[in-house]
């Protein structure tokens, strides 16, 4: 109980700064200069109001020199980043496996609200969070699937990174398959090379089955909200932009701690 408590608080600060990933990187700014400050008055944020949730509750959402209002945004952020790192450790121990949730959790919740917010997936967090999710397949085996047939190998570290990096391949090709012939259909993108990467970094960590769930329940989720928000706000359907990534990274986060952290790493289902 106490490690996933300290991990959670581990997670609030990972939150924190998440938050400022999620303002510059779209907006190509430096993510650690200048230090944090407030977007509508632009002066700087002492530590005692950059304390996680704390400052946020403390201070009623509002800048402390301007009183501009500041997003919720940033209060559910560190509170999602701090829940998946709780979840991580409390189910699966301090171990490499709870590392590697850890970073899957908050890589998803930062492509939540970065396509919610900026309709923009950054690189740092798809492709990076690919190479990551390959990287801890050497040391946290994946589900044996295609690969472990196909390869004439019997080294399960390399057996593993060859499941990851074919099922981030695999995801990405079938994605990018349904967004151009979508364009080639209705003559508009469909889909941005964002969401194509993102796919790419859910399968690098899930595996292929994984991640292919995860496509689908992500893709009904977005069509019912988007058709739900179509119909109540009178917008246009063919001109509305749906932030596809924030129901993949929904998506992607259910089923891979509800699957891969309680189901298969925990209870052996």
């Amino acid at each position: 109980m106490l490690e996933a408590c300290l991990a959670a608080l581990a997670g609030l600060l990972i939150g924190s700064f998440l938050n400022v990933c999620v303002y510059r990187l779209p907006r190509d700014l430096s993510v650690v200069r200048p230090r944090s400050y407030c977007p509508a008055c632009e002066q700087p944020i002492g530590w005692f109001d950059n304390i996680p949730v704390l400052s946020y509750l403390l201070l009623r959402g509002r800048c402390r020199k301007c009183g501009a209002h500041i997003p919720v945004r940033y209060l559910v952020v560190e509170l999602l980043t701090a829940a998946s790192f709780f979840c991580a450790v409390w189910f699966l121990g301090l171990t490499v496996t709870a590392a590697k949730y850890c970073l899957y959790g908050a890589l998803n919740v930062a492509l939540i609200f970065s396509d919610l917010e900026e309709r923009i997936l950054p690189d740092e967090f798809t492709l990076g969070g690919a190479a990551a999710g390959i990287v801890f397949a050497i040391f946290v085996p994946m589900t044996q699937g295609l690969v472990s047939l196909l390869l004439p190998v019997h080294n399960q570290r390399v057996i593993s990174a060859g499941e990851s990096i074919f099922a981030a391949l695999f995801c990405t090709g079938a994605l990018w398959v349904v967004g151009f012939l979508y364009q080639r259909v209705r003559h508009r993108e469909g889909l941005g090379l964002g969401d194509v990467k993102m796919v790419a970094m859910i399968g690098a960590f899930l595996g292929l089955q994984g991640a292919l769930l995860a496509l689908i329940v992500g893709s009904l989720l977005g069509a019912s909200v988007g058709l739900c928000y179509i119909w109540f706000t009178g917008k246009d359907a063919s001109t509305y932009e749906l932030p596809f990534g924030t129901f993949l990274g929904a998506a992607a986060l259910g089923v891979g701690f509800a699957v891969d952290v309680i189901l298969r790493n925990r209870l052996g289902v």
